[in-house]
């Protein structure tokens, strides 16, 4: 596990909180602002999304975000650039989130070593399966970085063991079926599978998908979540600013630090 991932996970005290942001959305600029903002917040790790064109483990509001994104230049190089930029600002751990067909057109092994050299700590490729991991993960592990794999109520017990041989930094726990959004309830089926996953594997287990709440993350760390995944509802915050709705509800800043107070860290 990359020191900075490891550290964190091991000084942790409670759940840590994973924020999310599409990157160039809206713009380059703004995505660092919105990253000092998370910071600032008490944000334990920043996942930052890489926009795609057929973006398959997305619901709409991450849709939307990434093409805005799109729309405004946002490419493989910026990407990169935007890590590099919020790495010298801050020490805690970066993850980038993307597609298969981003790596594989950069080439693999450049694309993890591009990643490394830009700051990131992991890297979270939504749609290799098993059977096609290998040349990601070697590849990370070559890097210095860590490949973080997938697991969900679907997994079965033999796959589960094999993602977990191979997996690194944490495993990201697939809290709910479907594609990433935000849900009102947790599925007591996730809750389950974190317990599961916890007794088979030394690696922290982090689920993601549908956590939107303060009262979410502490129903998860009341199950013994090393941490959560937060996208959905920040990345809706953001594709609202300057609306009337957003200038009268709360604030990335105010969720981020209220998911702490819940996690028992604020």
């Amino acid at each position: 596990m990359s020191s900075r991932l490891s550290g964190a996970f091991r000084t942790r005290g409670g759940p840590l909180i994973v924020t999310c942001i599409v990157a160039g959305d809206p713009s380059f600029e703004e995505s660092i602002r919105i990253s000092r903002e998370l910071i600032a917040a008490g944000a334990d790790i920043i996942e930052i999304v890489m926009p795609f064109s057929d973006p398959v483990a997305d619901g709409p509001i991450i849709q939307q975000a990434g093409s805005r994104a799109l729309a405004a230049g946002m490419n493989t190089d910026l990407l990169f650039d935007l890590v590099r930029e919020v790495r010298r600002e801050t020490a805690i751990p970066l993850l980038i989130m993307t597609y298969a067909n981003i790596v594989v057109r950069r080439g693999i092994p450049r694309f993890y070593r591009d990643a490394a050299d830009a700051g990131a700590d992991g890297v979270v490729v939504a749609d290799v399966p098993l059977e096609e991991a290998d040349p990601f993960c070697t590849a990370a592990r070559m890097a210095g970085i860590d490949p973080i794999l997938f697991v969900s109520q679907t997994t079965s017990p033999e796959r589960m063991e094999r993602i977990l041989a191979k997996a690194g930094g944490f495993v990201y726990l697939v809290a709910a079926l479907g594609v990433t959004g935000m849900r009102d309830d947790l599925s007591p089926q996730a809750i389950d599978l974190l317990r599961r996953v916890k007794q088979k594997t030394t690696l922290p287990v982090v689920p993601g998908f549908g956590i939107s709440t303060p009262e979410h993350v502490r129903q998860y760390a009341d199950a013994g979540a090393d941490g959560v995944i937060v996208g959905s509802a920040l990345i809706r915050m953001i594709g609202d600013r300057g609306t009337p709705m957003a200038e009268q509800g709360q604030g990335m800043g105010d969720l981020v630090r209220a998911m702490k107070r819940s996690a028992g860290r604020g």
